[in-house]
């Protein structure tokens, strides 16, 4: 009986080896200390009662370590999905109301629910539907707004003038407002966050640290100051002069699949979508830079269908959606993970603060939970990919400038929906416009090259030209305009060559263009002529009667083709 259930076990567990123990549970232990701020942080951005971050700290973790392909993510609540949650259910229900808790776990349930079915569909390549500059775009755009939205509690100043721009305006006319004790703690607990990110790892590194420990020590900064705020709040006895957390459920979380109707989860099928694919999106990423550092691999389909358990265990446990957290699984790597088990570790330490130590954060200022979101969030502002895009591609620059504007005038939804038209629309316009070379053997070899760029044989009588793109509807008058003109400035072709190495695919449209060419080529005493068509494309081309009305021939390779046709 125990071998078979042994069986059931994942590999990891069956192959546990008791040296990598001390590794994983050290990593736990830090991961815990940068996992409770945090949690608390991104439910209060959510519009959440601040334990609700750790209820959907606890089980997710344990859902992850046993489905998961990625031996370090660390699942839990992240600031992006934070402000998306938040953005869902505002139409929906009034924050902190018994209502929008119950939203928010049936939103992290039909994300599950979504998730897991697109992993049991194999269906990773989702991951691939956004560019990383719309990625980069959207992310920045609403790091932004998190950043906007946290300057109320940071500065002690109330704002009724709604999200983004306005609200920033409204703060900016009300700064004589701000209460000077909270704004002195937020401000000054935000400085010490930036100062932690950016001198404290160069500052421990001189003192005789290892780079890897110094870098890990500053990302416990959040905890540290928890504590220190906690500690000050309570021996100076400010809870009366500025807003804090109060008091927090003790004991772990209820169990139990949230009440819904079917108008709420009508009305969040849509948010439940985008919010599973950005925390897909985020979490791939996240897990695949861990797995390049090891030098392992990530299972796309296994990441959907443990990022589908994860939020369906967290919505059973009353929790919010939730995705992988670059910043706790960073700290667990290098805090010395090697196995999932640190997950199953971290879910034990969660499981403790929750039962034994939550009364000890009820004095935490809510300036410094605002010090923490906007500390994160200030790193998920990227201009170093705005910045290769422009020098790159500016196709992509404007996709990536026009998604985080979509995000910042128009709110999370429409930035969504328009991230993912320009990166449709950026992968049309490149297609649209394909790379077409008029080509020559380079002498003394079969190899043919632009005459651009190489020092090439060409014959007066063959017009060679490399269609480096397949042909379809959207590229097709592109694509015959080119050849016309090519023809017209070599008046003495009496044949062409349409090199086809590169093309992968030829639709209807290309089809008929195609013929119409032949024909038209024809009329003109000029063969058309293929060469180094692929054998699937060439299979394609024998069901249609293009090859049997072709005037010219189907070359293997273009040096072939040369060979016949050069001295005619």
């Amino acid at each position: 009986m125990l071998s078979a259930f042994s069986r059931h076990l994942p590999d990891w567990l069956r192959h546990y080896r008791r040296d990598l123990f001390a590794g994983d549970l050290l990593a736990a232990l830090m991961t815990v200390m940068l996992a409770v701020p945090q949690g608390l942080a991104y439910a209060a951005l959510a519009g959440l009662p601040p334990h609700v971050g750790l209820y959907a700290s606890l089980l997710p973790l344990v859902a992850y370590a046993l489905l998961g392909s990625s031996p370090t993510l660390s699942v839990g609540p992240v600031a992006l999905l934070g402000l998306m949650t938040a953005s869902a259910l505002a139409p929906l229900a009034t924050p902190g109301t018994p209502e929008y808790l119950t939203a928010a776990a049936l939103l992290a349930l039909l994300c599950g629910l979504m998730l897991l079915l697109f992993g049991l569909l194999r269906l990773g390549a989702l991951s691939q539907l956004l560019s990383h500059p719309v990625i980069s775009g959207f992310v920045s755009g609403a790091a932004i707004l998190i950043i906007i939205g946290q300057l109320q509690a940071l500065l002690g100043i109330r704002s009724d003038a709604g999200a983004g721009a306005l609200m920033l305006l409204d703060i900016a006319g009300h700064l004589h407002e701000l209460a000077p004790l909270t704004a002195s703690l937020g401000l000054g607990a935000l400085l010490i966050l930036i100062l932690s990110r950016t001198l404290l790892p160069r500052l421990l590194h001189r003192l005789g640290l290892p780079a890897t420990r110094a870098a890990l020590l500053a990302r416990l900064m959040p905890m540290l100051l928890v504590v220190a705020s906690v500690l000050l709040v309570q021996t100076l006895g400010w809870q009366a002069r500025l807003p804090v957390i109060g008091t927090l459920p003790g004991g772990l979380p209820p169990l139990g699949l949230p009440a819904a109707d079917w108008p709420l989860v009508r009305a969040l099928l849509l948010p439940a979508l985008m919010i599973g694919l950005i925390s897909f999106v985020e979490s791939i990423s996240i897990a695949q830079r861990l797995a390049s550092y090891a030098s392992s691999r990530v299972n796309p389909d296994a990441e959907l269908r443990a990022l589908g358990a994860a939020n369906i265990a967290s919505a059973v446990s009353s929790g919010m959606p939730v995705a992988g957290s670059f910043a706790r699984s960073i700290v667990n790597a290098e805090g010395g993970a090697r196995t999932p088990l640190s997950g199953l570790l971290g879910a034990l330490g969660l499981a403790c603060v929750l039962l034994w130590f939550t009364g000890l954060l009820r004095a935490l200022p809510l300036a410094v939970l605002a010090a923490i979101i906007i500390s994160a969030a200030s790193a998920l502002i990227d201009l170093r990919t705005l910045r290769h895009a422009w020098r790159y591609d500016r196709a992509d620059a404007y996709a990536l400038l026009g998604t985080l504007g979509g995000v910042l005038v128009f709110g999370i939804e429409a930035g969504i929906a328009i991230g993912i038209s320009l990166s449709l629309a950026t992968l049309i316009w490149h297609a649209s416009r394909p790379h077409i070379a008029v080509v020559g053997r380079v002498p003394g070899t079969e190899h043919f090259r632009n005459v651009q760029r190489h020092d090439v044989k060409t014959h007066a009588n063959v017009l060679c030209l490399r269609i480096d793109e397949s042909l379809f509807f959207g590229n097709v008058r592109a694509v015959e305009a080119r050849i016309m003109k090519e023809l017209k400035r070599h008046p003495d072709a009496r044949h062409l060559v349409l090199i086809m190495s590169s093309v992968s695919r030829i639709d209807s449209t290309a089809l008929d263009m195609l013929h119409q060419l032949n024909n038209d080529l024809r009329q003109r005493d000029i063969q058309l002529h293929f060469a180094e068509v692929k054998g699937f494309v060439l299979d394609q081309l024998k069901q249609a009667d293009l090859l049997e009305q072709l005037s010219g021939e189907v070359y293997l390779t273009a040096f072939e083709a040369e060979v016949n046709l050069g001295g005619k």
